[in-house]
């Protein structure tokens, strides 16, 4: 094991580049996908920086909680294996499989932890309704997102918060 670290060599950057891109992507696509399964009214949607949310506005069910730190950890584990550990790989690993769980399992971990947090939080202190798009706004605000609402997200902003977009998004 001592020696390993001397035998990774890179062999193609710009290949690196895009495996480390693909992965973010297919991640995130990922998160987008289990979201779109659930299949309930779309408030309105956010494209940031740290891609793109959906805002929905009832409590997911346990099994979607947890399909969505799940689903992006298999595929975000699965890219990095193919990625990183067959003939496609841009980095020459040697064939260890302490190595090969060490790396995937930290790509999995920096992916996933905060997913992991979220559902965590999700499970002891549930948010319905009101509460859980004044969140979920008020996270997308404070990373520089850009929120966009759906006709629904405008009648229910106009129905519970007795305002439009524009305004509520001024205040918060």
């Amino acid at each position: 094991m001592p020696g390993i670290v001397n035998s990774i060599h890179i062999t193609n950057i710009w290949g690196l580049c895009i495996l480390f891109v693909l992965w973010i992507v297919l991640f995130r696509c990922t998160h987008l996908l289990v979201m779109l399964i659930r299949r309930e009214p779309l408030i309105g949607w956010a494209i940031g920086p740290l891609g793109v949310t959906l805002m929905v506005l009832h409590e997911p069910s346990t099994l979607h909680i947890w399909l969505d730190v799940l689903g992006p950890a298999l595929v975000s584990g699965g890219v990095l294996y193919v990625g990183l550990f067959t003939s496609l790989s841009p980095i020459a690993f040697p064939q260890h499989p302490l190595l090969q769980v060490l790396v995937v399992g930290g790509g999995v971990l920096i992916t996933s932890t905060g997913d992991f947090i979220n559902a965590l939080r999700d499970l002891r202190h549930p948010l319905w309704g009101e509460a859980r798009i004044l969140r979920s706004i008020q996270l997308l605000r404070a990373s520089w997102a850009k929120i966009h609402f759906t006709p629904f997200g405008h009648s229910y902003l106009s129905d519970h918060f007795k305002t439009t977009p524009t305004d509520l998004l001024q205040a918060l």
